[in-house]
This record gives C-alpha cells, sequence and structure tokens, in this order.
C-alpha cells in the first residue's frame, strides 16, 4: 500500500467533506441581486433562496395591505409570477426587494382598481400565519384594534406605513410608489396622525 497516496486520497476527502458546509454557508450569504442573477442563469436553488428569505415578509404586507387571505394569496403569487417570467432578463438596476416590492404595489393597485375598496374582516387562519412569523413583523402590530385602523388609513398613506414597517427607507418607498420623496414624507406623517386618532378612538 502506497502511505503517501493514501494519506492524499484523506486528505481531498477530508476538504470536500470540508467545503460542503462551507458552501451552503456562501450560499446563504450571496446577495439577493447574485441570487437572482443565478436563477437567470438556470440555477434553481438560487429562487428557492430568495422565496424563502422574502415570502412572510411579502405576505405579511400584502395581507395588512388587504386583510383577504384568498386576494393575498392570489397577489402574492402573481408577484412571484412576474419574478420567474423576468429572470431571463433581469439586471439589478436596484435592490432586489426594493424591485419585489415595487412589483407588487402594481399588483396592488391593479387589484384596487378592479375591486370595492372596503376591507373585510380580519381572517383567524391568516393571522395566525402571521404571528408565526415572529422575525419580521410586530406583534403589536398584530392586534386586532391596529388592523383595523391601518385599515381606515387612505390607501396611499397605509402603504407608506406598511412599506416603512418593512424596514424601507423613504427614498425605498418611494421608488416603489413612483413617488417624490416629500410627498412620501407627507404620507407618512399625516398617516401617523390619522392613525392616533383613530386608536383614541377605539379607546
Amino acid at each position: 500500500m502506497n502511505v503517501e497516496s493514501t494519506t492524499m486520497d484523506e486528505r481531498r476527502a477530508s476538504r470536500r467533506m470540508t467545503d460542503l458546509p462551507m458552501q451552503g454557508l456562501l450560499n446563504r450569504l450571496k446577495t439577493d441581486e447574485a441570487l437572482m442573477l443565478a436563477y437567470g442563469r438556470g440555477d434553481c436553488d438560487a429562487f428557492e433562496r430568495l422565496y424563502l428569505r422574502h415570502k412572510d415578509s411579502l405576505f405579511a404586507y400584502l395581507y395588512r395591505s388587504c386583510p383577504r387571505s384568498a386576494v393575498v394569496e392570489e397577489l402574492a403569487q402573481d408577484t412571484w409570477m412576474a419574478v420567474i417570467n423576468a429572470a431571463p432578463g433581469y439586471e439589478p438596476r436596484a435592490k432586489f426587494r426594493t424591485w419585489l416590492y415595487q412589483i407588487a404595489h402594481h399588483r396592488l393597485v391593479d387589484f384596487w382598481r378592479r375591486k370595492d375598496n372596503r376591507h373585510e374582516p380580519l381572517d383567524d387562519v391568516t393571522q395566525d400565519r402571521l404571528q408565526d412569523n415572529k422575525a419580521t413583523i410586530d406583534r403589536e402590530a398584530l392586534s386586532g384594534q391596529l388592523m383595523q385602523a391601518i385599515a381606515k388609513l387612505p390607501e396611499d398613506q397605509r402603504e407608506a406605513l406598511l412599506l416603512q414597517e418593512q424596514g424601507f427607507s423613504i427614498h425605498d418607498i418611494g421608488a416603489i410608489t413612483d413617488t417624490g420623496v416629500e410627498t412620501i414624507k407627507s404620507r407618512l406623517r399625516y398617516a401617523r396622525i390619522r392613525l392616533r386618532q383613530l386608536m383614541g378612538e377605539q379607546a
């Protein structure tokens, strides 16, 4: 037996075993934009990682904009289908997350143009699903009173507020909604004032 050859083989095997978790770590650390580009080249695992990263927060945003579980499921599916269809020609001109929510915003606008702009009561099953996502949704914001108050805000104010709660900057919100920064600031200011009034009325 060639001892040197055996030792080299063991080293290679050890290196491969070490590389496996390291490769997984590198994949998890990839930016959204890099994952989307990889998906455009045919890497389906890249899309799965993107989807898992953003599906819950996107669902929460859509649900709090329109608390109807069946509608939200459809809007979320349409949003992700738009991402899939855009993959071959995707270019990272903006952050992937900003682009994703811009697509969702347009789906919401189209929905409210087609439907009567009224909110139905909160769906218990969907609320439980939201409560499971404690990392991205504030528990207080899930209270029935606050949800009802947010639903009563004008649509443009409600959306600006919900996007800010998702961690977007004022400039990002402007890009998502195609609105000027000063207008976004004004919408957020009036949304908070109105929200305090509504919560005071419900207290």
